[in-house]
């Protein structure tokens, strides 16, 4: 079942349910193949307020399976194994529900579209009630007092009559979810399900000029009934900026003021300077180009369209010109002395296959540094960060040693590599038990004095997040010391 199938009856079924039609909305429910954690609540929840116990149990199972941190699922089975007396497991699911809070206050489920919020005070108001069923009073009485450092001014009242009424070892009744209330669907999501027309009616849009062939990046011009049957060709140019050229080689830029362009464009050159290199605009951008990558176009109404480029590309492109130093884009270079458009013998270009393809420049036998250096500085990262290769899955290059190898296979001063980002190394922080730590909370991870504990994550200055022995919890950061790099 696809997506939007899934959207649209799970909202029709919350639409039923609003109407509290609730047998026909949990049938719905029960029609969606391949239900998400949230459906699988509403079901379970559904089928609560049909007294259908084991049916819930399981439909809360698969909420749990597909949704191991849904605070409020585990509280819902709770109160299910606490309906059918089992209040071990009851106990035990609600503990698991005040972890998935993680030490906060509350959850507000508003945001995920359901209008519910879970306090914690209350999940182990829960708890010290199925340790009462069991006759664990003490418990009881320390899952309450505890709940009072969790406690809100309105849950304040709940939380104190609970506490009296474990003095006197009487029970006191547990706090229930709404079973009317749902998760919903998004309603933007649902908002997308109605059919929308983006088309529209369609329109047929002729030209009135016989034999028209013209196609190009000018705007429409006005046409005339009886007009001429070919006009001058000054008026096809007349929106055009520069004089049109087609590009012949792929140029890869290698400055901020250059302009990246394919075999096959057509640009239009604004201004050619005395250095070779032409200021163009190519799709509203603007930059410098070589001009022998490019070939004057002359277009022409009465000729047919484009056939293609009027010679065959080379397989090399020609010799990228120097650039004049200090010349801006469009500034003419006329009255300065022009460089020598060849590279000197010793130079190389380098063409890098990263994310994106770019070039560039060293002299030929350079140490690596040099080479790892411009390209960290073209991509802002540090050279030791950066792994070069001959292909995409070759063998890095490591040293000056490897890279004669790489200078040997230059053909007409141009090489290709690959380049790829090392991965950082983290490493694995394992604290040894100074003490044992032993607690009753749910949260708190227990351990003996020598133990291996490995840190998943710091809480604060004080307390620190580890797994050990398979279970994983918090810790007071004063019970353990850490173990040096290569202790294990």
């Amino acid at each position: 079942m696809s997506f939007v199938d899934t959207l649209r009856q799970w909202d029709d079924a919350v639409t039923c349910a609003d109407r509290q039609d609730w047998s026909e909305a949990l049938k719905v429910f029960l029609s969606i193949q391949n239900p998400n954690s949230k459906i699988f609540f509403n079901i379970g929840c559904l089928q609560l307020l049909d007294q259908d116990l084991d049916a819930a149990e399981k439909a809360f199972d698969c909420s749990i399976r597909k949704d191991e941190h849904l605070a409020v699922a585990f509280f819902q089975r709770g109160i299910t194994f606490y309906k059918k007396k089992r209040y071990e497991e009851s106990s035990a699911d609600f503990q698991r529900a005040f972890k998935a809070l993680r030490g906060n206050q509350l959850i507000d489920y508003k945001a995920l579209g359901l209008r519910y919020i879970l306090y914690a005070c209350e999940v182990l108001h829960n708890v010290a009630l199925a340790e009462a069923q069991q006759g664990n009073w003490e418990k009881a009485q320390e899952r309450l007092v505890k709940a009072l450092d969790y406690k809100t001014e309105t849950k304040l009242s709940i939380i104190d009559r609970a506490l009296q009424s474990t003095l006197k070892q009487k029970l006191f009744k547990p706090v229930e979810f709404p079973l009317k209330t749902l998760f919903k669907p998004n309603k933007h999501y649902v908002a997308e399900l109605e059919k929308k027309d983006y088309l529209g009616k369609a329109k047929v849009v002729a030209s009135v000029v016989p034999q028209d062939e013209f196609s190009g990046f000018a705007p429409l011009q006005p046409q005339v009934e009886g007009g001429p049957a070919a006009p001058r060709e000054p008026e096809v140019l007349r929106a055009l900026e520069g004089e049109p050229h087609t590009v012949l080689f792929e140029f890869v830029p290698e400055t901020s003021d250059e302009l990246a362009v394919v075999p096959g464009n057509i640009v239009f050159v604004l201004q050619k300077g005395a250095d070779n290199w032409a200021y163009v605009v190519f799709n509203e951008r603007r930059g410098l180009v070589p001009y022998n990558y490019l070939e004057r176009l002359e277009i022409s109404v009465a000729s047919r369209q484009n056939t293609g480029l009027s010679r065959p590309l080379s397989r090399e492109p020609p010799t990228r010109p120097e650039r004049i130093q200090g010349l801006t884009p469009g500034e003419n270079s006329r009255g300065r002395t022009q460089q020598n458009a060849r590279p000197t013998d010793n130079s190389c270009f380098i063409k890098i296959h990263f994310t994106f393809n770019f070039v560039v420049s060293v002299p030929r036998g350079s140490p690596s540094a040099v080479l790892l250096g411009k390209i960290s500085r073209k991509l802002n990262l540090p050279p030791a960060a950066i792994c070069l290769s001959f292909d995409s899955s070759g063998k890095h290059l490591e040293s000056d040693s490897e890279l004669k190898d790489l200078w040997s296979r230059g053909a007409g001063g141009c090489l290709t590599l690959w380049c790829s980002v090392k991965e950082p190394q983290k490493e694995k922080v394992q604290f040894v038990a100074l003490h044992s730590y032993e607690s009753s909370n749910p949260e708190d991870l227990c351990f003996h004095q020598g133990d291996t504990i490995k840190l998943l994550s710091t809480v604060n200055r004080d307390w620190l997040e580890g797994q050990c022995g398979g279970n994983t919890g918090i810790f007071p950061a004063s019970f353990v010391e850490e173990l040096p790099a290569d202790g294990q």
